[in-house]
């Protein structure tokens, strides 16, 4: 190991994020002498804002060596395709978002372009009878992995609906094994060096702990982030005036269905997340518009189930830190941004920048320009879905309460103005390499807010149309035919995931 190496991580704050480092780091570093460090208290709870996930988290969990169905009993989760958007473009209007892609290139030409050429004649086939996902979801279905090779279900992606809380659980025992050393207690100081760096932090019992490199998971307090190295915030409630969040559970009602649901509601919007052992359920709300004992009682006037604790309300300001990563420190969770769990981005956030911190990975000396490129990336990836979260509002043909006016009306960012500049011509839309979001999302999207182009590609034109026409009537037909043919969501889980009761 080099001399400059680092060999003593110190994590401040458990939870998803923080034990998500750690096994993270754990795994690289388990044939190795580097310590890492986890420091929680067992009198601050979690958050645990969202419980619904995308389909990176999957390919984390599986990086790490766990066996999926395994974490999927040890978190009571259920499967999701994507999220069903009920009344955002106008009330009593719905369209689903799926994971995974849309048909097929058809002789060179892109699939989207095809179904535009495809609606100018006159087809009412709508956009998401092509996507296999959203087929799924519509009849309750999940598939056996191994009978889908060679079928139109082959390149489906899915994600999970899970219980944050074991995800804590089950990461934190996965990281111990591996080597991790736990200390239960509270940072009452931040020791910093004469050069701004962090060199240890002290506990209220007196114990001090030192390290080489520190990762922030303290929520939104940002303990070492902003309290000790302020990094500074960038407020973006301007752009998605949400500010507060009423979250309860509930007993299940029926079977659970393999998608989220996120219902508009007055002055925000409601989520509906179930579980094997219950459904998570809340609303997401800007103050402004909206007390909290109203937001409560819309809540509980839209749940499904008697509810198994009291409502909680959690604030929040949508945003991010200035510098994610500072100094000898870099910021993970809540203690790096917080953007409203509407696409269910929070854990790939922390996943995908900690990929990111590996790719970049510093020495002791914590390069600047290491940093300043990271830092550059994950606000990149915040802006990415900052953006992609406002579409949802700002094109909205609501005008029934004065929180749908705002957003119809607000401001948004260049960004965004220029995304929807260019689709609107003729359906241009050219993501980055490593975006997040693409293609399939913003069409999903687009179209279920009544974005429809002016025209297509005229390449397309160049297709005899009675022959493309078949080719989609032919594979929206192939994906219903196999949807068909699969087990129900809750059959499948009887049969292959089933977790045990709680208790």
């Amino acid at each position: 190991m080099q001399s400059d190496a680092i060999k003593h991580f110190v994590i401040i704050g458990g939870g998803t994020a923080g034990w998500l480092a750690a096994a993270t780091l754990a795994n690289i570093f388990k044939q190795t002498e580097v310590q890492i460090t986890l420091i929680e208290s067992d009198t601050i709870g979690i958050v645990g804002v969202g419980e619904a996930t995308i389909p990176p988290l999957l390919d984390s969990i599986r990086a790490l060596g766990i066996d999926e169905a395994e974490f999927i009993k040890a978190t009571q989760a259920t499967f999701k395709w994507g999220i069903k958007f009920e009344d955002w473009y106008q009330t009593g209007q719905s369209y689903f978002h799926p994971f995974g892609s849309l048909g097929k290139r058809i002789d060179g030409h892109e699939f989207y372009q095809c179904w535009l050429k495809s609606r100018a004649e006159g087809d009412p086939t709508p956009l998401m009878a092509h996507s296999p996902e959203a087929v799924l979801a519509e009849h309750n279905r999940f598939f056996l992995p191994f009978k889908a090779i060679n079928t139109p279900l082959a390149s489906a992606r899915y994600a999970l609906h899970l219980d944050s809380t074991l995800v804590g659980q089950y990461l934190r025992q996965f990281s111990e094994n591996l080597g991790v050393t736990r200390i239960e207690g509270l940072v009452e100081k931040v020791i910093k060096t004469a050069g701004g760096d962090i060199a240890s932090v002290r506990l209220q019992s007196g114990q001090v702990v030192n390290g080489d490199f520190f990762i922030d998971c303290s929520g939104f307090r940002g303990l070492l982030i902003e309290e000790s190295l302020q990094s500074g915030y960038d407020d973006w409630s301007g752009y998605l005036p949400c500010n507060r969040a009423v979250t309860v559970q509930t007993d299940n009602v029926g079977e659970p269905s393999p998608y989220t649901v996120a219902t508009a509601k007055d002055a925000g919007w409601t989520w509906r997340i179930p579980l094997q052992h219950r459904t998570g359920n809340g609303y997401v709300f800007c103050d402004k518009y909206c007390s909290d004992d109203q937001a409560i009682n819309t809540l509980l006037g839209s749940i499904e189930g008697e509810p198994l604790n009291t409502p909680r309300v959690i604030p929040f300001v949508t945003g991010m830190r200035k510098h994610p990563w500072k100094n000898n420190c870099l910021a993970l969770g809540l203690a790096q941004g917080f953007l409203e769990p509407l696409e269910s981005t929070a854990i790939h956030l922390v996943s995908k920048t900690l990929a990111l911190f590996v790719r970049l990975f510093p020495d002791r000396h914590c390069n600047e320009l290491l940093r300043n490129e990271f830092n550059r990336r994950v606000q990149a990836d915040y802006e990415e879905i900052r953006d992609f979260l406002i579409l949802h509002y700002c094109t909205t043909q609501r005008n029934d309460t004065d929180f749908w006016q705002y957003c119809r009306n607000m401001t948004i960012p260049d960004s965004l103005q220029q995304k929807l500049d260019l689709f609107k011509v003729a359906g241009g839309l050219i993501p980055a390499d490593e975006a997040l979001f693409q293609p399939t999302s913003w069409y999903a999207v687009y179209t279920g807010m009544g974005i429809i182009p002016d025209s297509y590609n005229p390449t397309v034109d160049a297709l005899h149309y009675p022959t493309l026409k078949r080719s989609l009537d032919s594979g929206r037909q192939a994906i219903f035919n196999i949807v068909q043919q699969q087990p129900h969501h809750q059959a499948f889980i009887d049969q292959y995931c089933r977790a045990m009761k709680p208790g």
